[in-house]
């Protein structure tokens, strides 16, 4: 396969794919069925590109192909009368296609197949973990494994997490649609976690030779959009947002010419996105002036803090570990503690973040957690212990999947080393 049509398969399938998905599930109304056929039609894509070249509109030609797929395989089954039924009504759609072209999406936010995707996903009669996941699968297009790394679970126990929450929603019943006003509160916290996390693995990826996959970001910020224009009185939705925006105002720093990781002090601050800035500060405030704090305006006044500053020496902190200590007060995590521990380090100095990072070491529940030791070994960097700096950055690169990542902690590790070594 020539590699432009390869990588227009790869493109498409990364750009294309959850909206493809979206769009067939609310024709199918069935979620295995669109997902079989949506990688049937990117498989068929590789072949017939090669041969025929790549279309003009990618996505298009996938919507179709993956309808006929979908129409092959209802035809193959028509023992069972509502797949007839939509056998009839995707026919219709085909010959409609063929004379007409694709249908266009509903601009809308309401209407908005992925959202509706969401929100069926989110449906409270799956287990909470279970619609994350599926969200991050259907519409993230994550894998099963990375999904797996994000829960901290086995790709085993989350393949089969998925299989189950697949069959809850076809033996429930569960409604594809937006849900009503009474029912979004309902809804709304499994639906945040699902866009923090598909933003989350954009702007870190758990494993791969890209340190920040775009399009998850964006994906991320266009459905966290669409669900701040469905519910703008919500302050967490705006939170949300807001985090997002102050971190992907980032983006263009993180790596340098060479695709290497370019750590937050070392960022050339120019490159940063200040109309995602003033954006996120703007809705961190409107959210605050309602005086309902919640975990994502929490996190996203830190992001504030970090973005605002004019340099690292200009860093607020103090007050960014008296963020990170109320959040975690409303919801204690490892996790968090770690970030603490960093911003104490900073503020206090390096003993006083070592003190609180001590018994994260000691408990083991992080050992694979690449961030802990890179937390650590700043931390030991600080407080002068060059080498025992450089071992902790050499057990962060062990447990980082992510090559980027891991080659600049190898790096980081080296230079350690030998600056401990010339001190001998």
């Amino acid at each position: 396969m020539s590699s432009e049509s390869t990588a227009a398969v790869e493109v498409a399938f990364r750009r294309e794919r959850a909206a493809v998905l979206a769009t067939l599930i609310r024709q199918l109304g069935d979620f295995q069925l669109a997902e079989d056929a949506v990688q049937e039609a990117f498989a068929a894509a590789i072949v017939a590109w090669e041969r025929d070249g790549v279309p003009d509109s990618p996505a298009a030609w996938i919507t179709v192909t993956a309808r006929r797929r979908a129409i092959d395989r209802l035809r193959r089954d028509r023992t069972l009368a509502d797949r007839i039924e939509r056998l009839k009504v995707l026919a219709e759609r085909e010959a409609a296609a063929d004379t007409e072209g694709p249908e266009e999406q509903e601009p809308s936010a309401v209407a908005d197949d992925q959202l509706r995707l969401i929100f069926t996903c989110c449906h409270p009669a799956l287990a909470m973990q279970a619609r994350v996941a599926l969200t991050l699968r259907m519409l993230g297009g994550l894998s099963t494994g990375e999904i797996a790394r994000a829960f901290f679970v086995s790709e085993t126990t989350m393949g089969q997490r998925l299989v189950r929450a697949k069959r809850k929603i076809a033996a429930a019943h569960i409604p594809y649609r937006v849900p009503s006003d009474e029912e979004l509160p309902d809804l709304l916290p499994g639906v945040l976690a699902v866009l923090y996390l598909i933003f989350n693995e954009g702007w870190f990826a758990s494993a791969g030779e890209r340190l920040v996959r775009g399009e998850l970001c964006a994906e991320a910020i266009r459905l966290a959009r669409l669900l701040h224009g469905l519910m703008p009185d919500d302050p967490e939705v705006a939170g949300l947002l807001a985090l997002m925006l102050l971190h992907d105002s980032r983006r263009a720093a993180r790596v340098d010419g060479h695709g290497e990781l370019v750590l937050l002090d070392d960022q050339d601050r120019s490159l940063w996105d200040r109309g995602r800035i003033r954006e996120g500060e703007r809705l961190l405030e409107d959210a605050m002036r309602r005086r309902r704090p919640g975990l994502y305006q929490l996190q996203a006044a830190i992001a504030a803090l970090h973005a605002t500053a004019v340099s690292p020496s200009d860093t607020d902190n103090a007050q960014i570990a008296a963020l990170y200590g109320e959040l975690a007060r409303r919801s204690p995590s490892p996790v968090v503690e770690v970030n603490r521990a960093v911003a104490i380090g900073r503020s206090e100095g390096a003993e006083a973040g070592l003190e609180v990072l001590e018994p994260l070491l000691r408990a083991g529940k992080l050992k694979s957690y690449a961030p802990l030791h890179v937390a650590h070994a700043d931390l030991l960097e600080r407080a002068g212990e060059t080498a025992e700096a450089a071992r902790a950055y050499e057990r962060a690169a062990a447990c980082a999947e992510n090559s980027v990542t891991r080659a600049e902690l190898k790096r980081r590790a080296a230079a350690l080393a030998d600056e401990a070594t010339a001190r001998l």
